[in-house]
């Protein structure tokens, strides 16, 4: 894989708890969010606390919480065994094998692992687009300005291709803009206008990349094509919600209506 900044959010450097002598506010940071990711799983477990990089007596009751919700010793503190548990959705989401007999099925099923992981940013420092997910997808990046629709669809594709040995950077380059990768598809003649994709549907497949057009060269929402049927779009999409924004909270599988929407779609064929 190219994209393997993920690795830096599996480990903490030392045994975190309340008032420690090894704590350190980069990896309090890293307890805190997990703590806050699996409160929007488990709103009743009491593991939400604020991310503030401090471990004190509120974060080390919501890591007993912690622990007694996954049936674990409820000592507050956090050693690399628990952390690895905590961030095992990440892990699984980026290391676990998927199947698929050729290209198209491997990106569509890496994608339902991902979001089986429930992907999910966090605000930080009122900072929106934060947090381990944002940061994996983004190659460390995060914050307001970090939309990370097509970091999740490159962490995707990049997984997929990977499988099979291939480069996903032959494509298309390491981007996190969907004005450079819809130019790219311009230029390689793989791009497919919305005004032909609605009169051919056989030209959108799953796997391919769908973009979301504000003005013919102006790009505003990216995801993956999970199906195509009578003229809708099933997609799973990072960056959005319920009502599809290109900056909402975290990955979904969504409908969309190719025929009522300003829709490219960039043909991931020359990898296949």
């Amino acid at each position: 894989m190219q994209k393997t900044s993920y690795q830096k959010e599996l480990t903490i450097k030392a045994t975190q708890q309340k008032n420690g002598a090894s704590n350190n506010k980069k990896d309090v940071e890293k307890i805190q969010s997990w703590l806050s990711l699996f409160s929007i799983q488990h709103p009743s477990s009491g593991t939400a606390t604020g991310i503030d990089s401090d471990f004190g007596p509120a974060t080390e009751q919501a890591v007993k919480n912690y622990q007694k919700a996954n049936n674990l010793p409820q000592t507050g503190i956090v050693d690399q065994a628990l952390f690895q548990i905590m961030v095992s959705p990440l892990k699984n989401a980026f290391e676990t094998p998927v199947a698929g007999s050729n290209l198209r099925e491997l990106i569509v099923n890496s994608a339902k692992n991902h979001l089986k992981n429930h992907p999910y940013e966090l605000t930080i420092n009122q900072h929106t687009n934060s947090g381990p997910w944002v940061r994996s997808y983004m190659d460390g990046n995060e914050g307001n300005d970090w939309l990370w629709c097509m970091g999740f669809v490159q962490t995707i594709i990049d997984q997929a291709a990977s499988a099979e040995g291939k480069n996903f950077k032959t494509l298309m380059p390491l981007s996190y803009s969907c004005d450079t990768i819809g130019t790219v598809g311009i230029q390689k003649n793989l791009l497919t206008r919305y005004q032909t994709a609605r009169a051919n549907a056989n030209l959108i497949k799953p796997g391919d990349i769908f973009l979301i057009q504000k003005s013919k060269n102006d790009w505003t929402h990216t995801g993956i094509v999970v199906s195509v049927n009578n003229g809708l779009i099933e997609t799973i999409e990072g960056n959005t919600n319920g009502n599809g924004s290109s900056n909402g909270i975290n990955v979904m599988n969504r409908i969309r209506n190719y025929h009522q929407s300003k829709i490219d779609f960039f043909s991931i064929a020359p990898l296949v």
